[in-house]
């Protein structure tokens, strides 16, 4: 299937790259077939095997390409520490500008794809908001014991509701941002040093009415006058 428009090999490179990146957002790798981005392209298979050598590798090119993005906004937002806005928006200001790019890179991936991609920068930017936190966490003197899970509750709730957001977007991405942001530092600014979880059981209710009649007590002793 001939292609009467000129184009140059890179102007052709670029053609294929759009209509990939628009196919795997779309179906995801294993659906979509050499033909399909040939067909869609408008040009012969060989045209495909000559730029990319097949699917993959014109997979490998079109995650690699938006890896690089991505990983260049998240970590500029997180190397500011002042700025936690700033780091909920990074993600979903991508989300919002390569729809197609963020599809591709949490949709089913080849089983020779090294390191999981998307899963491995995750990894890497949960040891940054890890280190972030445990500074965080040393200031106002708390247990740095449980900072590795808080990381990765942080980045999983970021992904996550951005990936619904994505299919969903009937907020604007600063109001999500301001979502997470109440939820996520607002929460933390109030953490135990060291939170127990509680049940709601007879004995819990009971645990709870001593200790909170104790308090009282306390309270009451304190502001005694002798």
């Amino acid at each position: 299937m001939a292609n009467t428009a000129r184009m140059t090999a890179l102007q052709r490179r670029e053609q294929l790259i759009r209509v990939g990146r628009a196919l795997f957002a779309s179906k995801g790798f294993e659906a979509v077939s050499v033909e399909e981005i040939a067909a869609n392209a408008k040009v012969s298979k060989p045209i495909v095997y000559e730029h990319f050598g097949g699917k993959e590798g014109l997979y490998a090119v079109i995650v690699d390409r938006e890896m690089r993005e991505l990983t260049n906004a998240l970590i500029e937002a997180l190397s500011d520490t002042k700025e936690h806005p700033r780091q909920a928006l990074a993600l979903l200001t991508y989300i919002e500008e390569n729809s197609e790019g963020f599809q591709v890179l949490v949709r089913d991936s080849p089983t020779t794809d090294p390191a999981g991609s998307f899963n491995s920068l995750l990894g890497d930017i949960s040891l940054r908001v890890e280190d972030l936190l445990t500074a965080a966490f040393k200031r106002r003197k708390l247990s740095a014991k449980g900072v590795p899970y808080y990381a990765q509750m942080l980045v999983g709730m970021t992904v996550f509701t951005g990936q619904y957001w994505a299919d969903r977007p009937k907020v604007n991405k600063e109001q999500l941002a301001a979502y997470v942001v109440d939820l996520a530092w607002h929460g933390l600014s109030r953490l135990d040093s060291k939170p127990i979880l509680r049940f709601e059981s007879q004995k819990a209710k009971q645990l709870a009415a001593k200790e909170d009649k104790e308090r009282r007590d306390k309270e009451r002793s304190e502001t005694t006058v002798p």
